[in-house]
């Protein structure tokens, strides 16, 4: 064997066996660590959180510290090793890169979560999260390669007005979606109606669109910005509980009195059997004649907005049956018509 080849065989070899070596040490940390997860479920969010993250990237390490150490160990000339340098720099920048930014995401949704904070964990604030650390990444993996960052940055700067300028809208839903995230007024999972008439659960806010699920099941997809632009009746907010009435209608000649007591009986049987109603919110009746018959409002609160047509259609079943029970009539719609006689007109002959 050549000199020129022993000088490259043997570094070769070396990074080689150190890599496999740093690979197997990695397969046997991340059984420990699969193994030690699946005790509790603190463990497991920590499993998820912190190695899940860095399963990928850390073969990327092995690799570059294999290469390291071999070349360490070598005698090859100053000329290969200053690039090698380089290329280990810049694999282990770009693999730490992505894996502090999935750790961050991880963590941050798992925080969130914990905390019960009202920030939507959704794609647009995972996404820009990420990108910002991979950003950061790639800023220094262009400096390790020599490449000055300012004019880049001047350059992207100019360049940027332009396609600003041709990508106007998505920059406007996009930062509309920033601006929906950090006022608060529309979180993932709260149930909104839209002047345009589309109502739903949020299930996502991305960089372009919000998802709407509708009560059918279906999903409405509007623009950041037209969301941002409209009026909107936000019914998980400042809770999700809200007060509903059930309006039940008697004739004039029923007993007022053991009407609203027979409604009062069932309001208050109903929220302490029904889950769609609070506990411990106590109901009320409210009176209010009508032109043919006397209405009355069973005013209760259900624990969210799709609550309360399962707790109408319940309470109004049980209200008539009472009723009925009780012998208090719930009148027809009805109308007395009085036909007044016009006097005849001069010339008529009468019939």
């Amino acid at each position: 064997m050549s000199s020129g080849a022993h000088i490259i065989a043997v570094p070769l070899g070396v990074a080689t066996a150190l890599s496999l070596a740093l690979l197997f040490v990695r397969g046997i940390v991340m059984r420990f660590f699969r193994a030690w997860a699946n005790g509790t479920e603190s463990r497991v969010r920590v499993f998820r959180a912190i190695w899940q993250p860095v399963r990928a990237p850390s073969v990327y390490w092995c690799v570059a510290a294999g290469l390291y150490l071999g070349m360490a160990m070598s005698d090859l000339p100053v000329k290969y090793v200053f690039y090698l340098n380089k290329t280990i720099h810049v694999i282990l920048v770009f693999s730490m890169s992505i894996a502090a930014a999935n750790m961050m995401g991880s963590i941050f949704g798992a925080h969130v979560q914990r905390l019960n904070i009202p920030i939507s964990t959704t794609a647009l604030a995972g996404g820009a999260l990420k990108g910002t650390v991979i950003a950061i990444g790639l800023l220094v993996i262009l400096d390790i390669l020599g490449i000055s960052v300012a004019p880049l940055l001047t350059a992207l700067g100019v360049g940027g007005l332009a396609v600003a300028l041709a990508l106007q809208d998505t920059l406007a839903n996009l930062f509309a979606g920033f601006h929906i995230l950090v006022e608060k007024s529309i979180r993932v999972g709260d149930f909104i109606r839209l002047e345009s008439g589309h109502e739903g659960s949020v299930d996502d806010i991305t960089w372009r669109t919000a998802r709407v699920r509708t009560l059918s099941g279906s999903t409405v997809m509007i623009p950041n910005k037209k969301l941002s632009q409209s009026v909107v009746v936000n019914y998980s907010l400042p809770g999700a509980e809200m007060g509903i009435a059930v309006t039940v209608r008697v004739g004039y000649g029923a007993d007022y009195d053991l009407v609203e007591a027979v409604l009062m009986e069932v309001a208050e049987k109903a929220v302490a059997e029904l889950p769609g109603l609070v506990e411990g919110q106590k109901p009320s009746v409210s009176f209010n004649p009508g032109e043919s018959w006397v209405e009355y409002g069973l005013n209760l609160t259900v624990r969210g907005f799709v609550d309360q047509y399962d707790v109408q259609n319940e309470v109004r079943k049980r209200v008539f049956k009472r009723l009925r029970l009780e012998h208090i009539e719930v009148p027809f719609p009805a109308r007395t018509v009085y036909v007044k006689d016009m006097p005849r007109g001069e010339g008529e002959s009468p019939t």
